[in-house]
């Protein structure tokens, strides 16, 4: 007989079927005369109640059977008389898969720390808390192929082993196939990458963007969705040494379409998260208004969970300039009282999470996207706006994470990208085939990046970037 899945199983009311199904064991109750087994097999967060009547035949397989242990149940459905389910299985045949030494296995029917599963990531997909994070990941990577499906675009793979530096960041990750106790080395002692792998000095590369724009300014709409890589030291809870980017690029974009894309889609894959996650998103919710009653009343998330999820849909994104934002922030409460870690003075400041949360939750009550940043805080691709002062960049902030899209409208000027590349003493020699492509046939054309971790951490409540990506990298840690 075929396994049937028990998210399957407790949506039908097709009662006294006889129905295969297979998990693992999330609790086992025995009483007199009778044994109560609840089973998960990772297709929904409810397990599914095994009801085995007792028998010394029976009881020889009951006692191999404890938390974590694989089990196949041959059964009859039937309809629940308890409570918190409709539908329950009595057992006609049960057979052990695999045992699970109840002194060695770590996971027991209590609340874990987070930090003690990370340190058992190769498990912790079997707890509720992951096995709910991961299916929601699961239906975003899904919606944001359908979204961008649904409009025309055409998904990109971009390389993930470059030899540019996209952002100009110069943290990032070699790729050499050299000997590294004794590399080759050229007359003034240096690394001589060209008898390397590649004949240059290659990386993991930090973002798809440069060429997504040029299959953009063929294809018109592109996205890329993969791996990015920053070897940037830090040990916070927002960051990550690999993790996944979303980046649109589209030709005949200015900065308006670009935020208008921005803003749709991120709706979209909210609601998306409410229409299809509902069961996972309200076990997260629970969760996360019990982790918000241990910390102190100040420091206590204003929304819950499905609160802040709805209040994405049900806003029209604030939009705003860069000097508008500086002005609120400079005589805001916080700033003016000196509550903010960063105090924002002058016009210029790169703007921090404690600001962009401001101006959300507290300012404008809703999400927010700023546009027309200085040139000097920003990358060196973005559009130049007449005033020499700022370009056309744009950032969207959301509740609780600041910000979760970077974008800006393309330079497609030959001339002035050639000139901002020399002014940052980018080497000409690694961006020729960016250059060219503002020679032959240039357009006007925008873009945004959005992290799908920083997505994952607003849409499911988590409070550490390591706990929403299923094999976190983060410096000294490349377990499993």
């Amino acid at each position: 007989m075929k396994r049937t899945k028990i998210i399957d199983i407790l949506k039908s009311v097709d009662y006294g079927r006889e129905t295969l199904v297979m998990g693992w064991v999330r609790t086992k109750r025995v009483s007199k005369n009778v044994c109560f087994i609840a089973l998960n097999d990772g297709s929904t967060i409810n397990n599914l109640q095994i009801v085995v009547d007792v028998n010394p035949e029976i009881e020889e397989i009951l006692a191999k059977i404890h938390t974590g242990a694989s089990v196949s149940v041959l059964g009859k459905t039937v309809e629940s008389m308890g409570s918190g389910q409709s539908t329950e299985l009595q057992c006609l045949k049960l057979e052990v898969l695999g045992q699970a030494n109840p002194d060695e296995y770590p996971l027991q029917p209590k609340r874990h720390s987070l930090e003690f599963l990370r340190e058992i990531a190769h498990l912790r997909f079997r707890t509720n808390t992951f096995g709910a994070v991961f299916r929601i990941r699961h239906a975003m990577t899904f919606a944001i192929h359908k979204f961008f499906n649904d409009k025309g675009f055409y998904n990109i793979h971009s390389p993930i082993i470059t030899g540019s530096d996209a952002e100009g960041a110069g943290e990032m990750f070699h790729v050499t196939t050299l000997n590294i106790d004794n590399p080759p080395r050229t007359e003034d002692k240096k690394v001589d990458y060209s008898q390397d792998f590649f004949g240059k000095q290659t990386n993991l590369t930090v973002s798809g963007q440069l060429e997504a724009e040029l299959a953009a300014l063929a294809l018109s709409e592109v996205y890329t969705f993969g791996p990015t890589f920053r070897a940037e030291n830090s040990n916070t809870a927002r960051h990550l040494a690999e993790f996944w980017m979303i980046e649109p690029e589209m030709a005949f974009y200015d900065i308006n379409d670009d935020m208008d894309l921005a803003e749709e889609m991120l709706q979209y894959l909210v609601k998306y998260a409410l229409d299809n996650c509902r069961e996972d998103l309200e076990f997260l919710a629970k969760r996360r208004a019990e982790e918000q009653k241990q910390k102190p009343q100040n420091e206590r998330d204003e929304m819950e969970l499905i609160e802040r999820l709805e209040f994405v849909i049900n806003n029209k994104f604030e939009r705003l300039t860069y000097t508008e934002a500086i002005d609120i922030l400079k005589e805001s409460k916080p700033n003016k009282k000196g509550q903010f870690v960063y105090p924002v003075n002058d016009w210029g400041t790169d703007l921090q999470s404690e600001h962009e949360r401001y101006l959300v939750e507290k300012h404008f009550k809703k999400p927010v996207i700023l546009t027309n940043y200085p040139k000097e805080i920003k990358a060196f691709y973005m559009k130049q706006n007449d005033d020499g002062k700022t370009v056309r960049a744009m950032d969207v902030l959301f509740p609780q994470i600041g910000e979760i899209i970077g974008g800006s409208q393309r330079e497609e000027n030959y001339d002035k990208l050639y000139s901002r590349i020399k002014e940052l003493d980018i080497p000409e020699e690694e961006m020729w085939w960016y250059l060219e492509t503002r020679k032959f046939g240039s357009v006007p054309h925008s873009g945004f990046g959005l992290g799908f971790e920083r997505l994952m951490l607003f849409v499911t409540g988590m409070s550490n970037i390591r706990d929403v990506i299923p094999f976190p990298r983060t410096p000294k840690n490349a377990e499993f």
